[in-house]
């Protein structure tokens, strides 16, 4: 049997371990935008605006538009994936800091747009919708970290 203490001192443990992995996985996020974002590097040819990311707001919503160069897109690896019966796949799905769900969107070549979802349920490595972008709308399955991070500013 095993007492009281032992399974505090587990449950710290795993919860320590929890907290590591957060702060790692954050870091690099932060590492990659940082090498993203850095106006330095190969600032003339292939950039958008002064870097390989440009941020802008879309008027009359809190939402931002950002843009990446072919060559920023292509370093991040960002994939995409169409929106189908009222689902997404999971790996799209990202969570904010007070646990709202959103998705990023891909309306034209290398532009994205965050789009807010809920969530019904996730059925194996789909997540249904009960509110969300419609179908056929193109959502970002590999990146979507590196976004938060262009679109919030970390990193600068």
């Amino acid at each position: 049997m095993i007492g009281n203490n032992t399974l505090t001192q587990l449950r710290e443990k795993w919860i320590g371990a929890a907290v590591l992995a957060g702060l790692v996985a954050a870091s690099a996020v932060v590492l990659l935008v940082l090498l993203l974002v850095d106006p330095s590097s190969q600032s003339v040819e292939g950039t958008t605006g002064n870097g390989p990311a440009k941020v802008e707001a879309i008027e009359g919503t809190e939402l931002k538009r950002l843009t990446l160069t072919e060559k920023a897109a292509e370093r991040l690896d960002i994939q995409v994936a169409e929106v189908a019966d009222n689902a997404v796949p999971y790996a799209a799905v990202l969570y904010g800091l007070d646990g709202e769900t959103f998705v990023y969107t891909n309306p034209e070549p290398l532009t994205y747009i965050r789009a807010p979802i809920v969530v019904d349920h996730i059925e194996g490595d789909r997540a249904v919708l009960v509110e969300g972008p419609p179908s056929g709308t193109q959502v970002v399955i590999v990146g979507g970290a590196e976004l938060i991070g262009i679109e919030f500013g970390l990193g600068k």
